[in-house]
C-alpha cells in the first residue's frame, strides 16, 4: 500500500523542521512548502491526506492558499488544520472554516494534541485505500465473472456446433440403413459413422483433458522417452487427418537418439494435436512438415504447415482457452478452440515450452516445442528393449480375472504375442480357487465386477496363506489420483488405466516381476 502523505506549509523553515521531528512515523511522507505556491505545486503532483497551514505567511496567506485549494476538483476534499500565533476571534475562525478547514492549532503548539489530531487524519486516510483496494479487487473480480461467462455462453455455442456436427451423419446415417441400402452403400456408410464417432470421442476427450489439466488432477507418468517414438506414435494417431486432407507431410528427425523425461502418452498427444490443427487449418493437398532435432541442451519439434496462417493479432493469445483462427460457424474445420491451450499446459507441465510463427493470413505456421534433454547411458537406452519375463527368464504365467469376455480374450491375446501363458477367470467369486489351480506369477484384476468387485478379491488374496505375496495388477477405467490410493489400500501392486496397450501392460508386468525380486531377496 502507497505511503500517506501531510502537506506542511510554513515561510519559517525552524517551524517545519519542528513539525517534522514531531510527525514523522512509517508509511508518512511529510511535503514541506514555504509558500502558497510552493504548496499549490506539491499539490498538483501528490495525493495529500491533511494539510497543515500556517494561517500568515507573506504573500499569499493561510486563508487564501485553503479557498484555492477549495477551487480545485483536486483537492477540494483535502482536510485542512490551521496552525496560528495570533488570537483567533470569531470573524477569523468563520473565515477559516468557510475556507475549508477541520480545526485550528493555536501556537505555541501542544504537541501531544497535534499528535492526536492528525492521527485521526492518517487512519481516515488509511481506510480510504483499503476501501479503494478492495473496490478495485471487486471491479477486477466481476470483470472476470463477466469474461468468464461470455467464454460460457461462447463455450456452449461452440460445443452445440460441433456435437451436432458429428451427430448428424450418424443420425443420417441410420436413417439411410434402415431402408436396407446396397451393400457397397452400406459399407461407405459405416465408414462415415466411424469416422464420426471418432471425432465425437476425441471431442469428449479434450474436454475431459483440459478440465482435469486446468484443475491440476492430471499426474504425469515420467520415463525415459525417445523422441523419435513419440513422434511415431503421433504420426499414427494423425494419418487420417493427414491423409483425409490430401496433404503431403515431411518428417525429419535427428539420426542419433534423443531422449527426454517425460509421460509418453501426453507428449504425443501434443505432437498429436499439433498435426491434427495443422492439417485441419490446412487446404486440401497441402504440405506439412515436422522436424525433430537437438538445440543445445534442449530437443525442438516443429510442425509447420502453408495453411491460412495466424494473423499477427492473434498470436498472443492463440494458446487460451476457446481461441479459434476465423469464425468458427463459418469454418466446417471447427474444433472447440481448447486443442493448444491443452498443449502448452502439458508442454509447461514438461518445463517445456511452446512458441508460434506466422506472417499472417494464408501464409501458414510454425508451432515449436523446447523440451529439456536428457542425457541417456548405455544401459539406460538397452533397457528400453528389456521385456518382462519371470525371475528366472521364462515366460510368466498370469491370471486374468475380468467380468467382460471381450476384455479377457483380448488382454490373453497380447499376453500371448509376448510369450506368456494365461488363464481367464469371468467371476471373481472363483478367482481365489483359480489361482490355487493355476499358480500364476502375476495376476491381472478388473475393479468394477457383479457380484464382488476387484478390491474385495485383492483384500482377499492379501489374506490367504498361500496366495498372499502374489504380485496383483489393477486393471480399471478410473484414472484418478483418488482411485489409484484406494487400490493401493486394497493391497493392489500396480495401477493400470483401461484401454490397455502393449507397452502398458508390459511395462506394468516389468515393475511388479522386478518388485516380487526384490521383496523375495
Amino acid at each position: 500500500m502507497s505511503p500517506v502523505h501531510f502537506l506542511l506549509v510554513d515561510d519559517l523553515e525552524d517551524n517545519l523542521v519542528a513539525l517534522e521531528a514531531l510527525l514523522r512515523r512509517d508509511d508518512l511522507v511529510l511535503l514541506k512548502a514555504r509558500s502558497g505556491e510552493e504548496a499549490l505545486e506539491l499539490l498538483l503532483v501528490h495525493d495529500v491526506a491533511l494539510g497543515l497551514l500556517d494561517v500568515q505567511m507573506p504573500g499569499m496567506d493561510g486563508f487564501e492558499l485553503a479557498e484555492l485549494m477549495r477551487g480545485n476538483e483536486r483537492t477540494r476534499n483535502v482536510p485542512i488544520i490551521f496552525l496560528t500565533a495570533s488570537n483567533t476571534d470569531n470573524h477569523r475562525k468563520f473565515r477559516g472554516y468557510e475556507a475549508g478547514a477541520v480545526d485550528f492549532i493555536q501556537k505555541p503548539v501542544e504537541w501531544d494534541i497535534l499528535r492526536s489530531k492528525t492521527k485521526v487524519f492518517f487512519d481516515l486516510h488509511r481506510q480510504k485505500q483499503q476501501i479503494a483496494a478492495q473496490r478495485d479487487e471487486l471491479e477486477a473480480y466481476a470483470e472476470t465473472l463477466t469474461r468468464s461467462d461470455r467464454y460460457k455462453d461462447q463455450f456452449l455455442a461452440i460445443l452445440a456446433h460441433e456435437l451436432r456436427n458429428p451427430l448428424t451423419p450418424l443420425r443420417m446415417g441410420l436413417d439411410v440403413l434402415r431402408g436396407q441400402p446396397t451393400p457397397e452403400r452400406t459399407t461407405q456408410i459405416h465408414g462415415v459413422m466411424d469416422r464420426q464417432l471418432v471425432h465425437l470421442v476425441r471431442l469428449v476427450d479434450d474436454l475431459l483433458d483440459v478440465s482435469r489439466v486446468s484443475q491440476g488432477k492430471v499426474v504425469l507418468k515420467r520415463e525415459k522417452v525417445e523422441i523419435a517414438d513419440i513422434v511415431q506414435a503421433a504420426l499414427e494417431a494423425s494419418q487420417p487427418f493427414v491423409e483425409g486432407g490430401n496433404h503431403t507431410l515431411r518428417v525429419t528427425v535427428a539420426p542419433h537418439a534423443l531422449w527426454v523425461s517425460g509421460d509418453k502418452t501426453r507428449l504425443t498427444q501434443v505432437v498429436g494435436n499439433l498435426l491434427n490443427n495443422a492439417a485441419k487449418y490446412t487446404p486440401s493437398g497441402g504440405t506439412l512438415t515436422l522436424n525433430a532435432y537437438r538445440d543445445e541442451q534442449d530437443v525442438v519439434i516443429a510442425v509447420s504447415d502453408n495453411g491460412m496462417g495466424i494473423p499477427l493479432s492473434m498470436q498472443s493469445n492463440i494458446f487460451e482457452l476457446f481461441t479459434q483462427v476465423g469464425e468458427h460457424l463459418t469454418r466446417s474445420q471447427g474444433g472447440l478452440g481448447i486443442g493448444l491451450a491443452l498443449v502448452k499446459q502439458l508442454v509447461s507441465m514438461h518445463e517445456g515450452s511452446i512458441a508460434v510463427s506466422s506472417d499472417g493470413e494464408n501464409l501458414g505456421s510454425t508451432f515449436t516445442v523446447r523440451l529439456p534433454l536428457l542425457v541417456a547411458h548405455d544401459d539406460e537406452v538397452s533397457s528400453r528393449t528389456a521385456g518382462a519375463v519371470a525371475p528366472n527368464g521364462q515366460a510368466l504365467r498370469i491370471l486374468v480375472i475380468d467380468d467382460n469376455a471381450d476384455i479377457a480374450e483380448t488382454i490373453g491375446w497380447l499376453l500371448s504375442d509376448m510369450g506368456h501363458m494365461h488363464r481367464l477367470v469371468l467371476d471373481g467369486r472363483t478367482a481365489l480357487d483359480a489361482a490355487r489351480d493355476f499358480e500364476p506369477d502375476v495376476v491381472l484384476l478388473d475393479i468394477g465386477m457383479p457380484t464382488i468387485d476387484g478390491y474385495a478379491v485383492c483384500r482377499a488374496f492379501r489374506e490367504d496363506p498361500g496366495l498372499r505375496f502374489l504380485p496383483i495388477i489393477a486393471q480399471t477405467g478410473w484414472g484418478q489420483e483418488a482411485d489409484k490410493a484406494a487400490t493401493a489400500r486394497a493391497g493392489f501392486d500396480y495401477h493400470l488405466v483401461k484401454p490397455v496397450g502393449y507397452g502398458e501392460l508390459q511395462q506394468a508386468l516389468a515393475f511388479v516381476t522386478q518388485l516380487e525380486r526384490a521383496q523375495v531377496g
